[in-house]
């Protein structure tokens, strides 16, 4: 982002298609990572228009991808990728939204997903190339301090791990071994404990990625990157364990796209030769991204990189069924999405572009409307947004 934008004009920088630059006071605040720039953009939220007005970026001083605010919105926990693995607790300044830097703790190796569980007490992150998840404390006041405290190796690629609303059970993504693994947390140690069974199994290929949970807790949706699908799964209340319901498309025929093919298992440590490489037809390769569900659970909404699109999905009230409806032009190389705390607007990023878009969604349908655009910086990926009473 050029200086000029972000010092100088920044108040006017964004504004409504169409529309005037929104002056208003929001308390809706919005953080995307830009991990080649090495910052974390800031915006406030005209929460009538969703018009994005630039703040003072934070500087991470290093690969800032994933990002997870915590349950009491005082802390922005971020993640760096590039060496030394770490994770940065921010403070969330609830007059301004900007960020200010209070804690740093070591990662274990470099995590592509973080969250918390829902009481705030436990911060959890996942390792694609390290096939392993770790669980970190987070201290009475909301910082992360310590290191891992437990670290479980995991099948290949773990790629995202979630509580689910109860903060009993957790759940972790591993993409090149097509698993869904499951795990009770031990409310008295903090750890997390195998789950029986202790995994379930995708198709084949289809490479679970991202996932989301209903909002009352009865489904838990996944995303496969490289089939570019959505698996609905019922969640046990008492057991915590997935039972699958179906498995609904987000990339239509139309589109040409082949299915993706996970990366070969790393080579033994005395292994003289490189493992071989997937064939590669040339073929242009479904690469699905981010997942993301309207606070009322009524759409489901994922992004797909190579044909930089966003799908839309109606959920059925009862059952959570998916129903496949749209599909939308956005950003390119969609890597993120997130839908605001009212469920009215949407927020999308793209690694290979310069700007965020704003969309509302429409309450009746579920579709998706541009409204607004902002100017981010290189590698745009996590967002993460933040509304205070």
């Amino acid at each position: 982002m050029k200086k000029l934008i972000a010092t100088v004009v920044a108040p006017l920088a964004a504004m409504a298609i169409g529309g005037t630059p929104s002056l208003a006071k929001a308390r809706t605040f919005v953080y995307v990572s830009a991990a080649d720039a090495a910052t974390i953009n800031a915006y406030s939220m005209d929460e009538t228009t969703g018009a994005l007005s630039p703040l003072e970026p934070f500087k991470a001083d290093g690969k800032v991808m994933p990002m997870t605010v915590s349950p009491d919105k005082a802390h922005l926990y971020a993640v760096i990728r590039s060496q030394p693995f770490r994770v940065l607790s921010l403070d969330i300044d609830p007059q301004t939204g900007s960020l200010k830097q209070s804690a740093v703790a070591a990662l274990p190796d470099s995590m592509p997903y973080v969250s918390t569980d829902p009481s705030g007490r436990l911060l959890f992150t996942a390792s694609y190339g390290g096939n392993k998840i770790a669980v970190l404390p987070i201290g009475k006041d909301g910082l992360v301090t310590e290191g891992a405290r437990q670290v479980l190796a995991t099948g290949r690629n773990a790629h995202a791990i979630v509580s689910d609303r109860s903060g009993k059970f957790v759940f972790a993504t591993n993409l090149g071994s097509d698993l869904v693994l499951q795990f009770r947390l031990n409310g008295e140690t903090g750890l997390l404990e195998a789950n029986d069974p202790a995994a379930i199994n995708t198709k084949a290929g289809s490479g679970p990625r991202h996932l989301v949970l209903s909002p009352d807790n009865s489904s838990v949706y996944v995303l496969t990157e490289l089939t570019g699908e959505v698996i609905h799964y019922r969640l046990d209340p008492e057991k915590g364990t997935l039972s699958e319901v179906d498995v609904v498309g987000s990339v239509q025929a139309a589109a040409g796209l082949e299915p993706g093919v996970a990366p070969p298992p790393p080579p033994a440590f005395n292994a003289t030769t490189a493992p071989a490489k997937p064939a590669d037809n040339g073929k242009p390769k479904i690469w699905a991204a981010d997942i993301a569900i309207t606070p009322d659970g009524r759409y489901l909404y994922t992004t797909e990189r190579t044909t930089s699109r966003i799908a839309l999905f109606k959920v059925a009230q009862g059952d959570g069924k998916l129903t496949y409806v749209a599909n939308y032009e956005t950003e390119k190389q969609p890597r993120g999405i997130r839908i605001d705390p009212t469920g009215r607007f949407l927020i999308a990023s793209g690694e290979k572009s310069d700007k965020l878009r704003v969309y509302s969604i429409d309450s009746n349908d579920g579709t998706l409307k541009p409204v607004a655009e902002a100017p981010v910086d290189a590698g745009a990926n996590w967002i993460e947004i933040v509304t205070l009473p």
